[in-house]
């Protein structure tokens, strides 16, 4: 059992949008390593399913999250857009606020879980 619990927030828009955790952490790789495949590598997930995820982001929101650039001599990439960090910082700010609403509750679920070690 962890000490500290997780919040895993998925914001459902419709049957096929939707942004969680797995996205959020996707934005944010690519961010730093400015490639889809990269970033998906990292996450343990294949390039096709990665860019699956940023075709589903992209067509979510009036301007895409991520931006590509195709390989050549000098290689592709991918950067998150500034919509893409909005979206990011939005749902970033969800999560912390989510989790700094549900302190006391969370507290009260925990008094009531079993100890680690299997006792009562």
């Amino acid at each position: 059992m962890t000490d500290t619990p997780q919040f895993r927030i998925r914001l459902v828009f419709g049957p096929d949008e939707m942004i969680g955790p797995g996205k959020a952490e996707l934005l944010e790789r690519i961010d730093r390593t400015g490639s889809i495949a990269a970033a998906g590598r990292e996450m343990g997930m294949s390039y096709k399913r990665a860019w699956q995820l940023v075709e589903v982001m992209n067509a979510m929101f009036r301007a895409p999250l991520v931006d590509r650039t195709r390989g050549g001599a000098r290689g592709g990439g991918a950067n998150v857009t500034a919509t893409g960090h909005a979206v990011l910082a939005a749902y970033r700010g969800i999560e912390f606020e989510a989790a700094r609403a549900g302190e006391r509750h969370v507290a009260e679920i925990k008094a009531l879980m079993r100890d680690p070690g299997g006792g009562r």
